[in-house]
Formats: C-alpha cells, sequence, structure tokens
C-alpha cells in the first residue's frame, strides 16, 4: 500500500504515489528554474504543464486513477530534461518507449469480441471535445488518422463546388426513353453531413494522437493571414514557392483568393510554443521547446546592403513611407484601403514582371522554329517570320531577349516583395543580373548596327497589266488574311482612265544593303489578281 498525493495540473486533479510525486516535483522546479529568464515564462511553463496533463490522462485507462512513479519515469524519458540541451539524445528509443506505453489508448473506440485480448476494429463516432458544427469531420479525421482542418476543407470545397449534369437517350433505360442526371456536390455535401451526424454515435473522450502533423498559420512570418508559411511549415518547403502558387491560381482564374480565404478562416494560429512546435512537425520536449524560445529570441540578422540595391530600392521605400505615413494619418480605414493598394500595386508589378519575362521566351521559341508561326495570330507588322529569323543571328535574338527577361525576373520579385512585406532580392543576386544583363546590352548594341545596315536603302518596283473585263458593273473583292487591318499591307487606288481599258498598276516596296539589293527584293514580292 503506497501513499498517494493530490496535485494540480493545467486545471486537472491527479493522485500521484508519493515517491513518483517527488519526482515530479524536481522536474517541475527545474523547469521553472530553467524558463524563468525567459519572456513570458508563465505562457511558457503553463503550456509544459498541459502537456504534462495530456500525458498522464492517457495513462489513467481502465479504472485506473493512480499516477505511478513508473508514468513520471515515463514522463520524463518523453518530454526531456533540462541537461538535454546539451546532448543529443536517441529519438528512436523513446518513439519505441511511447508507443509501448500508449499501445492501445487512442481515441479510437475497440468493439473487442471475447477473448480477443483488446483487439478489435476502428469505430467511426463523432468527436464533440473538437467539434466546430457536429463533429462530423473531426470524427471522420480521426477514423483517418489526419487533421480534422483537411477534412473541413474538402468538405468546404464540395460545398462551393458545381454540378455534374448526365443524360441517356435512346430506349432501354429503365422505362425512360431520355434520362437526364443532375448532381449538385454541394447539396451532396450537406445532406451527407446532416445524415452522418444523424447516424453517427457521438464520443466525448479524445486524445490528441501525436503521430498527425498539424496545419497552423504562421504569425511570425506573414504577408496577410500566414496561411502561405503556415503549409510551407507543414510540407517543410521553402514559403516562396506557396506564395508563388497562390498568386500564380489567383492570376490564372482567381481560386487562389479562394483556397486563401477558406484557410485563413479554417486554419488556427499558432499562438503558444507548442503550437509553433507543432506546426513545424516536431514534437513537444523541453529540448524543442527551448531551441524554438532562442531562436524566436535571437533571429538572424539582416544582410548589409549593396549601394547599387539602396538605389535600386529607394524610390520604393520613400514610396512606401509616404504611404505608410498617409495611412496612419487617416486611422484603422487608412491602413485597411493601404493594405489594399498595396496587394493591387503588388499584383501590377508582378504582371508588368510576368509579361516582360513570358513575351521575350515565347518569341525566342517562334525564331528557333519550337512554335509554328503559322498555327498563331499575331502581328509582324508585314514582315515575314521565316526572312526574320533568316537575318537576325542567333546571338542577337537572345542578347535581345535577356535585356527584358532580367528586368522582368527584377519586376517579379519586387512585386512579391510587395505583396508578402519581405524583400527578396538579396546583394548579390542583384549586382549578378546587373552584370549578367550589361553584357547582354553589350552584345545587342555591337549586333544592332550591322543588321540595320542591311536595310538601310529602299527601292520601288512597278508592273503595269490590262485586265480584260465583259461588258457589265465589274465589281472587287478584297482576299483578307484576316479581319485585323494590320494583316493586310496591300492597299487599293481607283482612279479614272481616258480609255475604255482597265489597267492594274502594281508598286512593290522593300529595303536592302544597296539600291540594287533592295529593288531585287520587291521583285521577289508578288501579289495575285484574278478575274
Amino acid at each position: 500500500m503506497k501513499k498517494t498525493i493530490s496535485i494540480n495540473i493545467s486545471g486537472i486533479l491527479f493522485h500521484i504515489e508519493e515517491d513518483g510525486y517527488d519526482t515530479l516535483r524536481k522536474y517541475l522546479d527545474a523547469i521553472n528554474k530553467h524558463f524563468s529568464s525567459y519572456p513570458d515564462n508563465q505562457e511558457i511553463i503553463s503550456d509544459i504543464e498541459n502537456r504534462i496533463a495530456e500525458i498522464f490522462l492517457s495513462n489513467l485507462k481502465n479504472n485506473k486513477q493512480v499516477i505511478t512513479a513508473e508514468n513520471v519515469d515515463n514522463l520524463i524519458k518523453k518530454m526531456g530534461t533540462i541537461a538535454d540541451f546539451v546532448s543529443v539524445e536517441d529519438t528512436e528509443t523513446e518513439k519505441d518507449q511511447d508507443q509501448e506505453t500508449n499501445s492501445s489508448d487512442d481515441f479510437y473506440k475497440y468493439v473487442t469480441p471475447p477473448n480477443a485480448d483488446k483487439k478489435g476494429y476502428k469505430k467511426l463516432m463523432r468527436s464533440e471535445p473538437k467539434k466546430i458544427l457536429g463533429g462530423v469531420c473531426a470524427g471522420i479525421a480521426n477514423y483517418f488518422r489526419i487533421d480534422p482542418l483537411w477534412v473541413r476543407l474538402i468538405a468546404l470545397l464540395l460545398l462551393f463546388s458545381g454540378n455534374i449534369n448526365g443524360s441517356w437517350s435512346g430506349p432501354g433505360f429503365f422505362m425512360f426513353d431520355d434520362f437526364r442526371l443532375k448532381l449538385s456536390f454541394g447539396l451532396f455535401a450537406v445532406v451527407a453531413y446532416i445524415v452522418m451526424w444523424i447516424i453517427l454515435p457521438v464520443s466525448y473522450d479524445y486524445e490528441e494522437d501525436k503521430n498527425i502533423k498539424k496545419l497552423y498559420r504562421n504569425p511570425d512570418d506573414k504577408a496577410l493571414g500566414g496561411v502561405a508559411s503556415g503549409l510551407a511549415a507543414y510540407f517543410g518547403i521553402e514559403v516562396l514557392w506557396i506564395r508563388l502558387a497562390f498568386v500564380f491560381l489567383t492570376i490564372a482564374g482567381g481560386s487562389g483568393v479562394l483556397i486563401y480565404l477558406i484557410l485563413w478562416i479554417i486554419t488556427p494560429v499558432a499562438m503558444s510554443i507548442t503550437e509553433r512546435i507543432k506546426m513545424k512537425g516536431g514534437e513537444i520536449t523541453l529540448d524543442n521547446i527551448d531551441s524554438t524560445l532562442k531562436e524566436n529570441m535571437n533571429p538572424i540578422p539582416p544582410q548589409p546592403e549593396s549601394t547599387l540595391k539602396k538605389i535600386v530600392m529607394t524610390p520604393f521605400r520613400v514610396l512606401g513611407q509616404v504611404i505608410e505615413a498617409i495611412g496612419k494619418a487617416l486611422g484603422p480605414l487608412g491602413t485597411f484601403i493601404l493594405a489594399i493598394f498595396r496587394i493591387v500595386f503588388g499584383i501590377i508589378v508582378l504582371f508588368i514582371g510576368l509579361t516582360l519575362t513570358v513575351t521575350p521566351i515565347i518569341s525566342l521559341a517562334f525564331f528557333f522554329e519550337y512554335l509554328n508561326p503559322n498555327d498563331y495570330l499575331f502581328e509582324t507588322n508585314g514582315v515575314p517570320i521565316q526572312l526574320f529569323t533568316g537575318i537576325v543571328p542567333d546571338w542577337l535574338a537572345i542578347s535581345s531577349s535577356f535585356l527584358l527577361i532580367i528586368p522582368g525576373i527584377i519586376f517579379m520579385l519586387l512585386g512579391f516583395s510587395v505583396l508578402i512585406k519581405k524583400n527578396l532580392l538579396g546583394n548579390r543576386f542583384g549586382l549578378v543580373a546587373f552584370v549578367i544583363w550589361l553584357l547582354f546590352l553589350g552584345i545587342t548594341l555591337f549586333q544592332i548596327p550591322r543588321i540595320a545596315s542591311q536595310f538601310k536603302e529602299e527601292n520601288w518596283h512597278r508592273i503595269s497589266e490590262t485586265i480584260p473585263v465583259s461588258e457589265g458593273t465589274m465589281l472587287l473583292t478584297l482576299d483578307t488574311q484576316a479581319e485585323d487591318p494590320d494583316f493586310n499591307e496591300v492597299s487599293l487606288k481607283i482612279e479614272g482612265a481616258a480609255d475604255s481599258l482597265v489597267t492594274l498598276e502594281k508598286e512593290f516596296f522593300s529595303r536592302g544593303k544597296t539600291k540594287a539589293e533592295s529593288l531585287e527584293n520587291a521583285k521577289v514580292l508578288g501579289y495575285q489578281v484574278s478575274v
């Protein structure tokens, strides 16, 4: 028979064996002493106590009411000690011990046949502690061992989805010759949720599965709501790619805005230290808590800016300071308006950069015949694209294209910087981009005079022919290539004549390196007339 002591941890009363209580008291004293020098130490200690209470509650199963010394030892092994901060221990052993300790006491309800030694199958139930509406999504998530947020997101997407229309024409489909089917995803989601709300039993017990990764909004690295940085932490990738995906989805059709708003609404924000650790997929140990606190207290200092970067960024920073001052003068409404203005301005700059980047790339694809110009409708101002590709050297085409591509990339990064309120232009990147741009500028300036000299002279080639016509009214029809007049460099002028003959005079204009060459180029041109 052992003496027990009652202790309140995170608002929950636990009965602990005396020897286990002494160990736990020393453990908590060491934690309080270590974290007492940190800002918001009470919040940190409260998070740790919440985690301790969760672990103790998982041990109180099958009518067990007392926390033993062995339970306290397992807690310390799982959470770690202050001494662990200076040495890295083997975490795989701790995971194995964690699985052995909690192998049979999950949220899931097991229906166990007689003499089956606690083995059975999972039962789908509504989760009352984690519910937002009826606990259906939380119950499904626990059944499939995933984050409830993803189930709720799928439910919302189904709610706002469109319809599926199907039809059958012809005899033999039941008793109908013509059969039409219209299925609404939104109506299906609502009906399915209500049915499951009615038929599923409710569970009032809940133990969080520590193997399920949680999605949170990141308040420490946010441009709007911290959704993108939270997704980046969840998937373990650079936040820039997530933000790029949202921007491209927004430009492509506007779905990026809807997805972002939905995630903003249903995703919780990582407020506490433990939630920040969960957001990054870490275990709630004292070592991880201490490391997270030190990262927040000692952020990486920004690198000094180069002179070139200061020159480029000065107009944007002055404009930003002026706009910020106006926003402060106008109050909360002004702050909101300026936030909208910042987003619109960032999207405009991003679109300009995207245009400057994509247009030369498409032009190069036509130039090197990766794309067939006959399959696309675009203006060439009367110059055949084949003639253009035959005259312009490859280096000139590449260099002139990169004169636009490099500024386009700079504009895209500036647009992203405005949207996420974070500078993406590094000193080394700006310097390297400027040097490469100067190199292509030199190549272009060297090649352009050589190309221009081939078109410095012009000449005309004239042909006169008589057209036989019959009596009656003459009808003239112009066969155009397209409705756009820019595709027609042919003009028709009708004048009276002294005799009764119809004379057609053709005039062809061309350029060349010399007068003789320009005349030969004009003779190559032709225009067919049929009667």
